[in-house]
This record gives C-alpha cells, structure tokens and sequence, in this order.
C-alpha cells in the first residue's frame, strides 16, 4: 500500500496522539495558567457543596465500598481508592451547577475530568505541571467530542435535543484520557482507554425539568469511569479503535440519524495542539444554570439604573427559544420552584433574585449567590411575587446568537406605564468578558470562607495558585485537609 493511500487513523488514535504529544512537550503558559483558574474555580465550588446531600451520599457510599486509600477527598481528610475519590469530587463539582461551561456543545467539562486527573495525580505522585497538562488536554476531548455533535441548524447539540448529558458522557471519556496519561500509558493505551469509556459515559437531563438530584452525580461517574477506564486498558483490556465514529459507535449510538462519521472526525481531530477549545470555556459567576445568567445581569442592571422593584408591574423576559425548556417550563413550575435547587434552573425566579441582589457584599459574591438558592430563599414572597410578575419568551436575536453566547433580554414595565430595557448579549465570565484571577479568586472566598478556617482558606488559594511549579500534588492535599478541619 502507497502512502498515498494509507488510511487517515482513527479519531480515537488521533486524540491518543494527541496526548502523548502535549505530555512530552507540555502546555503554552496562557494555557496553563487558564487550567489552574479552572481548578481554582471547581475545588471552591466543590468545598461550597460540602454540604449538599447529594456529596455527602456519595461519599457515605464509597466508604462503605472501602479499598485501598490512594487519594483525597475535596473538602475532608478522607482518602479511598483513586475510582472513589473521583466519584466523590465529581458530585462536588457539579452539585450546585456552578462549574464551568465550553460553548456552543453546551457541556461542562472541568467537574468530570479535573476530579478524575486530581485523583489519579496523587495517586501516582505527578507533578503539578503534568496535573495541569492531562486536565487541559482531557477538557479539550471532552470539548471536541461535543462540538463533534454541534448542528448548527438545530442551533444545539445533538446530545441535549436527545436528552443526554453531554457533560457526563463526553467527560467521561475525557477522564480516561486524562488519568491514561498520568498512568503512563502510551497511545496504544489511550486509545484504549477512550473505547474502554466509552461505553461506560451515560445521562440525561430529565431532572433539570422537574426535579430530582441524580444529575449532580453525573460528573462524578464520569469521573469515576475515565479513572476505571484507564485502570483497565493499563491492566491489558483493550477498546475498538473505531469506538468513536464506527457503525456502531459512539455517535451511532448516541447520536443516531444525525450523525455523519466524517464530520465527526473532523470536528474531534482538526488542528488538535494548534485550536484549543479549552480557550473558549466561560466560568460562572452565579450558582445557577448557565442559560439564567444573562437574566441575572439584566436584573442587575436595571436596578443599578435606579429600577425600583416595588413600581415593577410586570417583566418580559426575552431569551433563545432553545433555552425555554430548560428555564420556563412548565411556566407554574418555575414561577413557584419547589426547591433551592429548582430555583437555580428558573428564570423568573433568578430575574427575581438579580433584581433583589446585593453584589460586593460579604457572602453575596458577584452579585446572586448561593444564599439565594437555599430553600428558604426559594420559598421567599418578596422573589415569588417579582417572579410572578416575569414573563418568559423567545428573541430572536438572542436564538439568533446561541448557543455561542447565552443572551437575554429584560424589559421592565413600571407601574406609571414606561418601560426600561437591557439587552445583554455576552456573558460575564466569557472569554470575550471573563473573569480576572481576582474575581476568580473572590468567587473562591465566597465559596469557601464558610467552610474553615479563613487562613487555611487563603492558604489553599496561594497553593492553587502556585500548582504549575509544584514537584507533586502533596501541598495541595495537605491545603485541602486543613481546610476540612479548620487547623
């Protein structure tokens, strides 16, 4: 056979490449230090889930599982088996959907790869440096894998028209990449580990319309899997190389009629080193879901304009018709969310909160915070009354610009009659608006101040901070220790 016609290798070859390459020659410094923002970003918020049930089941069940201590968990001096902590730490991450979100796939990849690449770094004792590297180029295949199934004329992913949690089962074969690397394994065994995981990904998102908890421990199981995943193509279990786009494959399976094999592999291996999706990841500033943010900075606005709550008579809330589902429906449903939780996938009830926010206060951190999504506050009459007044409906410049951005339009009417208006059409904590390290830093501290003692808070964020020059990840551990017991 010429060379002329080799085949193109696999898209799961390629990726395999690809990760041996970045761990031989490392990340570019902007790179790197995005990651360690990122990791910043999701151990705050898994300390500030500590106290959410969902976490602390999890862990319950994993230490009734026992086996071998090999890596610690967020926020406790707990250590279990490296598939445990993961486990573990992804439910943090994910629990109070405040993690960070790669547009147009719509997913959330830090909370399954980082609690998968934090896990397996300790237990093998990597390096920071090499920590930050396998978190970068596992985010980038969670990302690529989405955007694989992006159709541009749906204006949404495959995956979530279908019901499916990209973020789980996409971060999960992200996470085996991530923990591949660390154990050593070469692309032979990376590309095994992704078929190993690949079968292992799985969720859907019925929850975010009417209720239950699973969907917080989606990120964890991916989690859990990818550092399974990796465990067993380094013990010799070995995946198809065409897991991804073969006849029946990933996004055969996943993604049905839609799916193209060449567009697919395009999409996940085109300039791989060269365009990094990992660029494009926003980070949130609020603790709700990503498709209410907009409304929030709109609320914000309009009061900081002077907008008296009290003289509103009612509110329209423009948004892309996609994201309708998700934060308007059932409209009884969201007007009145039977939780907390509820309340952070309601528009109305997150204008009701931007309008009422106190940003720059203690505890209140950027603006709406996680004392409005308790279920006290969900339960609140001055936010239920402004939420009734809020009407939801579809624009069609913001359809027009989602899923890149997710935009929102707010128009007050006052009680004399005129109308006040804001259009927000790039999100806070974007890249074209992101968040500096010190508004990522006081996120951190209203996240964590709570949980212990405020020193061993900041020294926590000094060693995040710092992560990339660290010889391994013991300081950090030893950090997150002292956070959990307040020494």
């Amino acid at each position: 056979m010429t060379a002329a016609s080799t085949p193109q290798p696999t898209a799961a070859r390629q990726l395999a490449a690809f990760a041996v390459s970045v761990r031989d020659t490392g990340l570019p410094d902007e790179l790197r230090e995005k990651v360690t923002g990122h990791l910043l970003d999701l151990i705050g918020n898994s300390l500030a889930a500590l106290s959410q049930r969902p976490g602390a089941a999890v862990r319950d069940l994993t230490e009734e599982w026992g086996g071998t201590p090999a890596a610690t968990v967020i926020g406790s001096a707990t250590r279990l088996p490296a598939p445990s902590a993961a486990l573990v730490n992804g439910t943090l991450a994910h629990s109070l959907d405040f993690d960070d979100t790669h547009l147009p796939s719509v997913l959330h990849p830090s909370a399954s790869v980082l609690p998968a690449a934090l896990a397996t770094a300790e237990a093998v004792g990597a390096s920071g440096a090499q920590l930050l590297a396998v978190g970068a180029v596992g985010i980038e295949v969670t990302c690529r894998l989405g955007m694989a199934q992006y159709d541009a004329d749906l204006g949404n992913s495959v995956f979530f028209e279908r019901g499916l949690h990209a973020t789980a089962i996409c971060g999960a074969i992200g996470a085996a990449v991530a923990a591949a690397m660390l154990r050593g394994l070469d692309a032979d065994g990376i590309c095994s580990a992704i078929g190993i995981a690949a079968s292992m990904g799985s969720g859907i998102i019925e929850a975010n319309r009417t209720g239950g908890t699973v969907k917080r421990v989606h990120c964890g199981w991916a989690a859990h899997a990818g550092v399974v995943a990796a465990d067993m193509a380094r013990l010799g279990l070995t995946g198809p190389p065409t897991v991804l786009e073969g006849r029946f494959g990933f996004f055969q399976a996943f993604c049905g009629d839609r799916f193209d094999a060449d567009t697919v592999v395009a999409e996940t291996t085109q300039q791989l080193g060269e365009r990094w999706e990992l660029s494009r990841l926003f980070i949130k500033p609020y603790p709700c879901n990503h498709f209410t943010h907009a409304g929030v900075d709109a609320a914000m606005r309009l009061r900081a304009r002077g907008v008296d709550p009290e003289r509103i008579a009612r509110l329209t809330l423009g948004v892309p018709a996609p994201v309708l589902r998700t934060i308007a429906e059932p409209p009884a449903e969201k007007a009145r969310p039977r939780s907390g939780y509820h309340a952070a996938f309601s528009g109305p009830y997150t204008v009701a909160a931007g309008l009422l926010a106190r940003p720059g206060e203690p505890g209140h951190g950027l603006g709406v915070f996680h004392e409005d999504f308790t279920d006290e506050a969900a339960a609140d009459p001055a936010r239920l009354a402004l939420a009734a007044r809020v009407t939801c409906v579809a624009d069609e410049e913001c359809t027009a610009v989602f899923p890149h951005q997710f935009p929102a339009v707010l128009t007050a009417e006052l009680d004399d009659g005129t109308t006040v208006t804001e259009r927000v059409m790039v999100n806070r904590g974007s890249p074209e608006n992101p968040l500096d390290a010190t508004e990522l830093t006081a996120k951190f501290y209203a996240n964590t101040l709570g949980t212990g003692d405020e020193r061993a808070v900041r020294a926590l964020a000094d060693t995040v901070w710092h992560i990339a020059t660290a010889p391994d990840t013991a300081e950090l551990t030893r950090a997150l220790s002292a956070v959990a017991d307040g020494t």
